[in-house]
């Protein structure tokens, strides 16, 4: 078993990776998403990350790198 904590209601990608909650890392398909396209339109239901993504975009943009470490975007962006 685990010792992780469930993130039910956090929304915020800092408070999960310094309080050790559950992340399941989707940081490759942020990268490919910053590095092709220009303009998104982020339509999902409810609960369904968009706050999560958006405060991720925002730590990588940002250069909050000590966030990323494990994570694949650590080993993708090399700048």
């Amino acid at each position: 078993m685990s010792d992780r904590l469930y993130p039910i209601g956090i929304q915020n990608f800092e408070s999960f990776r310094k309080d050790g909650y559950l992340y399941v890392d989707k940081t490759r398909l942020i990268y490919r998403l910053v590095k092709t396209g220009r303009y998104y339109f982020l339509s999902r239901p409810r609960r369904f990350g968009k706050s999560l993504l958006i405060s991720t975009l925002e730590a990588y943009f940002r250069g909050k790198r000590e966030l990323f470490q494990g994570l694949a975007m650590e080993e993708l962006e090399k700048e």
